[in-house]
């Protein structure tokens, strides 16, 4: 019994050095592709990706204004059980989404701008949900909302609605005191 214990420890160390180079390998690769995507470089990422990878692909989408590819990746993260990442990632899509909102009000156009300051309320919403102390999430809610609270050309018909009080002074920013201290 004793040899072939002695024969099989070499080979159970080639073993487990080959899983240790691969899993370096690995590692290195998304390392590389990580610094790319914040260079600049358009990298692409397969949603099976690891998840700090996809994070990266979500924020260089999002810093080029492409939020059409951003849904599939912070799924893939909802479906991981990361709510930190996926908090994160839904952060990067409003803010994408509030940049082209500006973009638009500052053209002066108006209707695609509200639907567009909608739905970055509900990613920062959702970020809110998965990391409730994100104050970066809670300060960029409150501006969306006072910017639909501020344009009343915006249509309210459908989705979130604000109706703005003429007297009332107090922030909106969720946790924050109201009243007298």
């Amino acid at each position: 019994m004793r040899p072939h214990v002695l024969l099989a420890l070499p080979v159970l160390a080639l073993l487990a050095a080959i899983g240790f180079g691969l899993a370096g390998w690995r590692i290195l690769r998304d390392d590389d592709t990580m610094k790319a995507l914040q260079a600049g470089r358009d990298v692409p990422v397969a949603v099976d990706a690891a998840s700090p990878l996809l994070l990266a692909r979500v924020q260089h989408l999002a810093r080029r204004g492409v939020t059409e590819e951003i849904e599939p990746l912070i799924d893939a993260l909802d479906r991981r059980g990361e709510p930190d990442r996926s908090a994160r990632a839904r952060y990067a899509l409003a803010n994408a989404r509030l940049r082209q909102a500006f973009g638009y009000l500052e053209r002066g156009d108006l209707d695609p701008a509200g639907p567009l300051i909608t739905l970055a309320r509900q990613d920062y919403r959702r970020a809110l949900q998965d990391r409730p102390d994100y104050w970066d999430a809670k300060f960029n809610l409150d501006v969306a909302s006072r910017l639909l609270r501020d344009f009343p050309d915006f249509d309210r018909k459908s989705g979130d609605e604000l109706k703005a009080e003429p007297n009332k002074i107090w922030t909106d920013i969720p946790g924050q005191p109201r009243g007298e201290p």
